[in-house]
């Protein structure tokens, strides 16, 4: 499977979260705690908003985040208030640059941990449900960016949560039409530059772990010490799918088949079910 993070927040430098924290997401590459493999190392990617440009800024490719030069040199000189950083461990389809995380449309960023199972059974019959004017689109052969252009054919644009759900809806009804008894693990992350959304589900209800930021000044009074937390707002959040270190309070498990939104104000969270 793969790691991932999401940050929503305050612009900082993307090597804060990605290489300084304990268990970042570049010791998570080689010593993951909570996935299914301990190492992930077929590609990367990241992802970032900047002010004033319509859509994301994408950076991918297909060796190991941990000896990358040049996502150690643009980690540390790009500062962005919404960015996405994903590394990768295949579940069978190839290792090659289109196939890394996050994919982008327009303004979106989408990236995912999990597989739909028996893919290769299930893929002709998920394609075919693709928009045809968003098919030519799609460059590489995972599962994760079928997803993807699945829940931009169901109404992405204008209701993120709705259209996740009825991809879901059709991964497992077209599984169990093919006797796949579980069709469909996800996390999943999915932002606009705005608002970030996020998704934890399984067929089988047994999900990969997710973990969000507890609230920045509830953790401002448990560790007034700490540097980072007097310095971003309180609107600022982090997803995760497993926790970056060890500060007690600091990581709230997102809910088993739930869906979220982080916002400025107000973050959200919400039962998910397919549709």
């Amino acid at each position: 499977m793969c790691r991932w993070i999401a940050y929503s927040g305050t612009p900082i430098f993307l090597s804060r979260v990605l290489f300084d924290t304990r268990h970042s997401l570049i010791d998570q590459s080689l010593h993951s705690r909570l996935g299914v493999e301990t190492t992930n190392g077929d590609g990367f990617g990241i992802g970032w908003y900047v002010p004033d440009v319509a859509t994301p800024a994408v950076l991918r490719d297909t060796g190991p985040a941990w000896n990358d030069r040049n996502l150690h040199d643009v980690a540390h000189h790009v500062r962005s208030g919404m960015f996405f950083a994903h590394i990768r461990a295949t579940t069978g389809t190839a290792v090659q640059q289109t196939n890394c995380h996050p994919f982008r449309k327009d303004r979106w960023l989408w990236m995912h941990n999990g597989a739909i199972s028996e893919y290769g059974l299930l893929r002709r019959d998920l394609a075919l449900a693709v928009d045809p004017a968003l098919y030519a689109e799609i460059e590489g052969s995972t599962d994760s960016e079928l997803m993807f252009y699945l829940a931009l054919t169901f109404g992405l644009d204008d209701d993120p949560p709705t259209a996740v759900a009825r991809m879901a809806g059709l991964v497992e009804e077209t599984g169990h039409r093919h006797g796949v008894r579980h069709p469909l693990q996800m996390t999943v992350a999915v932002a606009d530059g705005e608002r970030l959304w996020v998704f934890r589900y399984s067929s089988e209800r047994a999900s990969r772990s997710l973990f969000v930021s507890a609230e920045v000044d509830a953790l401002r009074a448990l560790h007034p010490d700490v540097d980072f937390l007097q310095q971003v707002s309180e609107d600022t959040r982090l997803v995760v799918s497993e926790p970056l270190g060890d500060l007690p309070g600091a990581w709230k498990e997102v809910p088993e088949n739930s869906c979220g939104v982080i916002q400025p104000g107000l973050d959200v969270f919400q039962a998910f079910q397919p549709r």
